[in-house]
């Protein structure tokens, strides 16, 4: 093993949403940095990909297998790169409503109250949208909550089918209205990631250093077990050992617990900071089906997300509870989500040409409905030997159906209207449910609160039992909400990183 001889501020695992948005706020207080990235920067071949080659290739599925829930091992679909699983999000960036840091009444029961409210991460996400550049209207979404001011920039121009669709929305009594995007200023890689707005600000730095294809191994703890003394890490098949003041973990929602449960010692029997017994347990997927309506024009198959509704967020005329929202999909051939979990195409690309598979993708219009779930503790991560499993079973399922229904009668209401010309009706609206290798929008692993015995981190992202160790990323959030947690997990590490700052 080789001993690095810097000591530094603080080291860094993992470079997506919550840790490299963290190592540009520690670089430009002038810090010392080490960001540790199991992979490398991502080809640009690999970026905004929106060929046929979407289909055809095991694209964004590292070279690794996890056991699901009924012992199989299936290939999880994520991306070990610079800036993580924001090189594959689509860019919508939307804040969580104030009723869901109280807690909401789902379908099957009461989501948890974060101790946090609306108004301790408000400022953090005006920081976050600044620093993401993120192209919006406020007030557009009936259901968003207060904010301060305007977006950053306003909405980039659509496709002018999904103009012509969101006039025939609005004829239904529905109000979409322009997703929130993240945009980078470059015609080249116009999609806003962790990589431009977070890793490549912090690279500028002398005082921040990135190690890639930098595998985390364990975390040794001094003889009292509660402060981390040296990271291990695999860079290129030889034993590394890093040492710091504080240690961050923003490894995702599978990778931070792994690390915590790999690093098990004399004092911490069930992994790293684990005293509560809750580490990789409340895991929690959002509920996402893909829905396609058949498209009267062609269009491109290539075009970024367009609008969003949340008419249906709280509820609708016949049930109380929260059934979700929706957004109109990508062009198929770009829409890194829908190619891993399709309803006609999946049938069908090993089979045809690609001209085949261009003419099906430019004839259809994609949806994404999506809808909260609730932490389960037997919904968890767990290690088999050398490998994960991953125990997983949906709830608030009846919620989402309901959405799913209520969305379909909403597209035949569109398709049965003389002045639509972009969309027409078919027999069926084919769906389908993101599968369980769909992971980058999971959540709650390692989630936070004010209780030790409930909880892996306190409300600052600190844990409870080893003093020097933090973590930021999506695994804290204590619930799942039925828009996009990227911004939440952004504004987050901000809100964390001004608390970590006292102690440096």
């Amino acid at each position: 093993m080789i001993i690095d001889d810097s000591h530094y501020d603080v080291i860094l695992i993992g470079s997506g949403a919550g840790g490299g948005t963290l190592a540009s706020a520690l670089a430009a207080c002038g810090h010392s940095v080490l960001l540790l990235e199991r992979g490398g920067v991502l080809p640009r071949a690999d970026q905004n990909l929106s060929e046929v080659d979407l289909f055809r290739k095991e694209r964004y599925h590292p070279d690794e297998k996890w056991f699901g829930t009924d012992g199989d091992p299936f290939s999880p679909q994520m991306v070990h790169a610079i800036g993580g699983n924001t090189k594959i999000w689509g860019g919508v960036l939307e804040r969580m409503r104030e009723q869901e840091f109280r807690g909401v009444k789902l379908q099957e029961g009461p989501s948890p109250d974060w101790e946090l409210r609306y108004a301790d991460l408000a400022p953090w996400y005006e920081q976050a949208e600044k620093l993401y550049h993120v192209h919006g209207v406020a007030g557009a979404d009936p259901t968003a909550p207060a904010r301060e001011g305007a977006y950053p920039a306003p909405p980039r121009p659509v496709e002018p089918f999904l103009v012509e669709l969101r006039a025939a929305l609005e004829r239904q009594g529905l109000h979409p209205y322009d997703l929130p995007l993240s945009w980078s200023d470059s015609a080249v890689d116009p999609s806003g990631d962790a990589e431009l707005f977070g890793v490549n600000p912090a690279r500028a730095c002398p005082n921040v250093t990135v190690k890639e294809d930098a595998k985390v191994v364990q975390l040794h703890v001094n003889p009292s077990g509660q402060e981390v003394r040296g990271v291990e890490v695999d860079i290129a098949g030889q034993r590394w050992l890093f040492r710091s003041h504080q240690v961050v973990l923003a490894a995702g929602t599978i990778g931070s617990p792994e690390i915590l449960l790999r690093s098990a010692t004399e004092h911490h029997a069930r992994g790293l900071a684990n005293g509560s017994d809750q580490v990789g347990r409340n895991l929690m997927k959002p509920q996402l089906t893909t829905i396609l309506q058949l498209a009267a024009t062609s269009n491109s198959g290539r075009y970024a997300r367009g609008h969003g509704i949340t008419d249906f967020y709280w509820g609708d005329k016949n049930v109380d509870f929260p059934l979700g929202s929706i957004h109109s999909g990508g062009g198929v051939l770009q829409d890194a989500l829908f190619a891993e979990s399709p309803p006609v195409l999946s049938l069908v690309t090993r089979l045809l040409p690609d001209f085949g598979i261009e003419q099906l993708a430019s004839r259809s219009i994609t949806w994404w409905a999506m809808s909260a779930v609730r932490p389960d503790p037997h919904n968890r991560v767990l290690l088999r030997g050398s490998q994960l499993q991953i125990h997983y079973t949906a709830n608030n399922r009846e919620a989402h159906d309901r959405l799913v229904y209520r969305w379909i009668d909403s597209l035949k209401a569109v398709e049965a209207d003389p002045l639509t010309l972009v969309a027409k009706a078919a027999p069926t609206h084919p769906r389908g449910e993101a599968p369980l290798p769909v992971i980058g929008g999971a959540c709650g692993t390692c989630r936070m609160g004010s209780d030790p015995a409930t909880s892996v981190v306190n409300l600052e992202g600190r844990s409870h039992e080893v003093h020097n160790l933090w973590i930021v990323d999506a695994s804290v959030l204590p619930s799942c909400p039925s828009v996009g947690i990227g911004l939440t997990v952004i504004a987050n590490a901000l809100r964390i990183g001004e608390a970590m700052k006292a102690l440096l």
